[in-house]
């Protein structure tokens, strides 16, 4: 092994988090966050060792700096603020601090009562080489601190002159640049708007928006439909595919093979001689429909979400134009979408191996960037772990170079390691296994994963206890009580979470087979008129809950999510919290939906900002009724009959919360 290129820097860095894959891919952050950084930062011997955290835009020349403070065991810490979206660079320094060992042991040496004349020479020798750095009137400073502490007179008062600490912070803004150690890797931070972190997403066919039975909608039924979707609470309005859907193998209701006259065709079959992923559904509406629809949206302080899926009915202008694009049967016909021994005739799926992978590329990223420069900023991609990884790792940072507002979700329910590979390759927000996390024990070893570990760095969880393909079997089986249970816990555990709109407040149920998750009669094969004003919607319950996100700033976030453990299997306790304690929730909720169930939880009082062995009063946000809780251990009971879960605001920082309701 050769020498070192300097083998005088003796410092050591390692362990530094947060860092993915060895710094592989970028960690996510939201603007305004700081984001923390710890190292492992020491030398050999006994000096003292400084370390610095550096940091930049990644499009500035000159890094800035924080001092780290030391945590113990050679274990630092620094932060630094991010303050506007795109990416940021940052690495650590070390360096032996021979001036602060020096100030060190010239304090024991006064303190025994040694003499310490040379000790005074060996400062002042170091302040002059600190000189030679400096410029100014640091270097006269630097060398008239040199003189004074070895001039003639008391060794105390040279001493305590030699103790400033002044002269320390001096002497730290010029270190010997050759004997600092730089960390080997610059570690990235992707830094988005507060959407990425904080939204409610509301998903709703606008085929089906037509406020007259059987009619297709249209663009405009949907700018009326706009204001219920505020009224509900929501932020994000998605929009499955609004393109032109193939005639060739079209589906039928429930799927089938055979479409009807009329039938309207499944909208993820894009693409006809009407145009393909850059076109609108004529019955839908114009362009210039669209745009009112996105100006609307945004008057009412909504984002319009649209849904992109790279796949191509047999009718896309694509198979005729850029035939290379899609993979070809021994019999030279087009190899459709499957999944045996399903056969979807309706999909050509496109061939990310093509030899004409490069305007495949470019012709996918010329899709998003048409809509974002139409006004669209969200996007929910369909199967994204069924195309190329190193297309999105190429076309999410590509596309946000120039856009950082975009933001992408990734619909893709596939093995954990695929899922996270394409949060890792830049998708901003993930669906999630939450749909098939359904006990106690599943919900938090589930969200703990998501939120306590390594994932949390850059995976983005969406919660969704229902999608137009997901029916869980716990929807089928529990009636309201478990719509309403499965609604408070994904907007409670998850700071971004969405339902499947009118399926969910009307509670659909019925699957198409019993032990499937499909819809019988689903809303992707054919047109639906949902009666919102009916008696059994919940959609009350939703516009309060979403209430309570909005009003509540622990509810915006997954940090310092909490389990409290429970003596009876179907009560989970949880909590969040801000870091300083002035937002705090605790919910409960009981996971049967047919029993009352209650218990005793125990809560882990520091996490939710309250002393031991006092008396405190939890309101609950849903019914307004006030509980005198004491100490840790509390009764929980709830009933699913009424409302199988209780959303508690507690006092911050030991506070009583007035109200005039009596508690139990």
């Amino acid at each position: 092994m050769s020498k070192p290129a300097e083998g005088r820097r003796r410092v050591v860095i390692e362990g530094v988090k947060p860092e993915i894959d060895s710094g592989r891919f970028p960690v996510k952050r939201i603007v305004g966050d700081n984001l923390i950084v710890e190292a492992d930062v020491f030398a050999d011997g006994h000096d003292q060792v400084e370390a610095k955290l550096l940091y930049k835009r990644e499009n500035e020349r000159d890094w800035h700096t924080v001092p780290m403070k030391p945590l113990g065991n050679d274990r630092w810490r620094g932060a630094f603020p991010v303050l506007e979206q795109g990416r940021y660079i940052y690495t650590v320094s070390g360096r032996v601090d021979h001036f602060g060992t020096w100030q060190s042991d010239l304090k024991k040496r006064i303190e025994a009562d040694q003499n310490v004349t040379v000790d005074l020479k060996n400062g002042a020798n170091l302040l002059a080489e600190t000189a030679k750095l400096a410029k100014g009137p640091d270097r006269a400073k630097l060398l008239e601190w040199a003189r004074l502490i070895v001039d003639e007179g008391s060794s105390a008062k040279q001493g305590t002159l030699a103790m400033d600490p002044g002269i320390a912070e001096l002497v730290a803004q010029y270190p010997n640049d050759k004997l600092t150690t730089r960390y080997e890797k610059e570690l990235v931070v992707t830094v988005d708007r507060e959407k990425a972190r904080f939204s409610s997403w509301y998903e709703f066919f606008p085929r089906s928006s037509s406020p007259v039975p059987g009619r297709h909608g249209t663009f405009s039924d949907c700018e009326a439909h706009l204001p219920y979707v505020v009224e509900l609470g929501f932020d994000v309005v998605y929009f499955p595919p609004i393109h032109p859907i193939g005639q060739s193998f079209r589906k039928g209701k429930n799927n089938s093979v055979l479409a009807e006259p009329g039938d309207v065709g499944s909208p993820w079959a894009i693409g006809s001689e009407l145009g393909g992923h850059t076109a609108i559904h004529p019955q839908l509406g114009t362009l210039a429909e669209f745009r009112s629809l996105l100006e609307k949206a945004a008057l009412l302080g909504l984002e319009v979400a649209l849904d992109i899926a790279f796949q191509c009915a047999p009718d896309h202008p694509w198979v005729t134009r850029h035939p290379g694009w899609f993979r070809k049967r021994a019999d030279g016909s087009i190899q459709y979408a499957e999944n045996p021994p399903k056969k979807y005739q309706d999909i050509y799926p496109l061939d990310f191996e093509t030899s004409d992978w490069v305007s495949l590329w470019d012709g996918l990223r010329d899709v998003f960037l048409y809509w974002i420069g139409e006004g669209v900023k969200i996007f929910r991609v369909d199967n994204p772990h069924t195309k190329a990884f190193p297309f999105w790792e190429w076309v999410i940072p590509e596309i946000k170079s120039a856009h950082p507002d975009v933001l992408f979700l990734a619909e893709a329910f596939t093995r954990p390691r695929v899922m996270q590979r394409l949060a890792k390759l830049g998708f901003t927000q993930s669906y999630t296994y939450f749909s098939w996390r359904n006990t106690k024990e599943e919900l938090t070893e589930y969200l703990t994963e998501l939120t306590a570990t390594d994932v949390k760095e850059y995976f983005g969880p969406n919660l969704w206890p229902n999608t137009p393909d997901i029916l869980p079997e716990p929807l089928q089986s529990g009636g309201r009580p478990a719509f309403a249970a499965r609604l408070i816990l994904a907007a409670t555990l998850g700071a971004s979470y969405g339902i499947y709109g009118a399926a969910y407040e009307l509670q659909e149920s019925t699957p198409f087979k019993p032990g499937g998750e499909e819809y019988l009669n689903s809303e992707k094969y054919e047109l639906k008129h949902w009666d919102i004003e009916a008696p059994e919607s919940l959609g009350s319950l939703i516009s309060q809950v979403n209430g309570i996100r909005k009003a509540h700033r622990a509810l915006q976030s997954n940090e310092r999510l909490t389990f409290h453990p429970t003596d009876n299997p179907y009560l989970i306790c949880y909590s969040k919290a801000t870091a300083n304690g002035e937002s705090v929730i605790v919910t409960a909720v009981n996971l049967d939906p047919v029993n009352t169930q209650s218990g005793w939880v125990t809560l882990d009082l520091p996490a939710i900002f309250q002393p031991a062995d006092t008396t405190y009063q939890v309101e609950d946000l849903l019914t307004g009724s006030v509980y005198s809780w004491y100490g840790a251990r509390n009764y929980l009971q709830l009933s699913p009959a009424a409302l199988p879960a209780h959303i508690l605001l507690l006092p911050s920082g030991g506070q009583t919360i007035a109200s005039s309701k009596n508690g139990k």
